[in-house]
């Protein structure tokens, strides 16, 4: 159930990396190369592409991932949210620019915002529900007709929006009690979990509070802590060891 988030900073690369677009396309791919034979998906985020000028990059690292693991889930991070028509534009960005199988949508402008998304077969969103940051209880946690936002949310794309398309959401495991509520909602629908590793989430009590009964129905992502295992030459095989650690530690907590 292991996610490799793909969040290249320049800043944070082996000094033998010189500054360009290009390397940050030769990071990412030694990563995925290093990572692939223990992950579910790759989850690259946009913004940290976009921010170096880096979409060409993008487009060559989603081909890449597509073409060399076929059978890895490519999920773009790209939280869009907009109205109808420009949610269009975004799902064929998302869809036929980058090939992603999934992107991260933002609920908050409602149905219409993500039915664009819903309507590509054979692709799908991951929706904003629970999000790991401090600060996401601001709105998500406030009461709505007796539960908090964010169950009602999952209420809604288990009932409505998974009808139409594809949907998963997104509930940080920094926030187990709240992954194990939206669970409880949405039957055996996929969780990408942020928030292991850097961001501090707990491997063993997020499969307790957020695995369907067979011990899966979670996309769990990493991606500082295995990007940047090592600021050294050895970065490959450092995040190798560091993802191989990640899955076989999910792997432990699933059979309990």
């Amino acid at each position: 159930m292991l996610c490799v988030g793909l969040d290249p900073d320049p800043a944070r690369f082996p000094a033998s990396f010189e500054a360009s677009t290009e390397a940050i396309y030769e990071f990412c791919t030694a990563i995925v190369d290093a990572t692939a034979h223990t992950v579910c998906a790759f989850k690259p985020q946009f913004a940290y592409f976009a921010a170096q000028r880096a979409e060409p990059e993008l487009e060559r690292l989603c081909s890449y991932i597509r073409e060399t693991y076929p059978g890895v889930l490519l999920i773009l991070d790209a939280k869009r949210g907009d109205i109808g028509p420009t949610a269009q534009q975004y799902a064929r960005e998302a869809f036929d620019r980058y090939g992603a199988d999934v992107v991260t949508v933002n609920p908050y402008l409602g149905t219409d915002s993500i039915e664009p998304y819903l309507h590509y077969a054979d692709h799908g969103v991951f929706v904003l529900c629970r999000t790991s940051n401090p600060g996401g209880g601001d709105f998500q946690s406030l009461d709505v007709k007796g539960e908090p936002l964010f169950a009602n949310v999952a209420r809604r794309v288990a009932m409505e929006w998974s009808e139409i398309g594809e949907c998963g959401l997104v509930v940080g495991a920094t926030f187990p009690d709240e992954l194990g509520t939206v669970r409880s909602i949405v039957g055996d629908l996929p969780v990408l979990v942020p928030g292991i590793g850097a961001q501090g989430g707990d491997i063993e009590e997020t499969v307790a509070a957020g695995a369907t009964p067979d011990g899966f129905g979670m996309v769990i992502n990493s991606s500082r802590a295995i990007l940047y295992a090592s600021s050294g030459d050895d970065f490959a095989e450092a995040a190798c060891r560091e993802a191989e650690a990640t899955r076989d530690a999910i792997r432990r907590s699933a059979k309990r």
